[in-house]
């Protein structure tokens, strides 16, 4: 039972990750059709930023501890922000509307060397500052309960803000149909980089507070954008409330098969579930079935 309870904790909060990545993909996603695949280096980056720049000592009674959460976030959405540029701008010459798979992954190979020069090849290990839960022969660390509350809080952040902002309803508008918002005499691509902007910092606050509960390195970055893109593909690209339920049930599959069957097997285990849903229901379990113009 106590071993139960480990995995059920640990899952949902590690899904709950995945999840805020799967919302970030989301973000950018519904802007401007893009699917950014360096946002699981963006994650790495936020972990970083976090072991850098956090003074020592800094807790959740410290202003610092508040003042890094702020920096980095700002710090990682401005990543974003350059990085959505860079994808942007060759899609807008004729015959580029797919140029964003090899700029994303450049992009994302770029981040991976530069988080390589600057903290070599070892794993960063960030603090966990947010106590731990007590089972009766094992204890789970807080940062997975305070994850979930996050992936809560992102989901309906983002729900009030499309719904009651000025640039949150462009930003609809843009997810309905590019041209149209275009031609109402919306600024797609200010609204797109914001996108770009809005999903650094949704993954600079999972790199922040779930930076102790992943491994930060240069080489895991790949790993965690295939595990958000795959919720977010269980959940149906763009449904940020199927990230929100299909994260925390990919998750406890995830710890399952790591501590069933050992952690080897959780990729080949996360292609399977892919391939399953896309052979079953390809928008995604949560997803709604787009018509197709004939």
């Amino acid at each position: 039972m106590n071993e139960f309870l480990v995995i059920v904790i640990r899952g949902v909060g590690i899904g709950s990750l995945y999840a805020l990545v799967a919302m970030s993909l989301n973000v950018a996603y519904n802007a401007s059709g893009v699917l950014n695949f360096a946002q699981g280096h963006l994650l790495v980056v936020a972990g970083v930023f976090s072991y850098r720049w956090l003074p020592e000592g800094a807790g959740l009674t410290s202003l610092q501890w508040y003042l890094t959460l702020v920096a980095v976030i700002a710090a990682t959405a401005l990543v974003g922000v350059v990085q959505g540029l860079i994808t942007l701008l060759p899609m807008r010459r004729e015959g580029g509307d797919h140029s964003w798979v090899a700029t994303t992954i450049a992009a994302s190979i770029v981040l991976g060397a530069l988080i390589l020069l600057w903290i070599g090849p070892q794993v960063v290990n960030v603090p966990n500052y947010f106590g731990s839960v007590e089972l009766p022969d094992s204890r789970v660390p807080g940062s997975y309960i305070v994850l979930v509350l996050c992936a809560v809080a992102v989901w309906a952040a983002l729900r009030w803000y499309q719904r009651t902002f000025l640039s949150g309803l462009a930003l609809n508008a843009l997810s309905q149909d590019v041209d149209a918002a275009r031609a109402a005499g919306i600024p797609a691509m200010r609204y797109q980089l914001l996108a770009f902007g809005i999903a650094g910092a949704i993954t600079a606050l999972a790199g922040f507070v779930g930076g102790s509960a992943i491994e930060i390195s240069g080489s895991r970055g790949t790993n965690y954008v295939i595990y958000g893109f795959i919720v977010a593909v269980i959940g149906g690209i763009g449904n940020n409330k199927g990230a929100l339920i299909a994260g925390p049930l990919f998750g406890v599959l995830m710890m399952y098969v790591s501590f069933g069957l050992g952690g080897g097997l959780q990729v080949v285990t996360a292609l399977a579930v892919i391939v399953v849903v896309l052979l079953l229901r390809p928008q995604g379990i949560f997803g709604r079935p787009h018509a197709r113009r004939v």
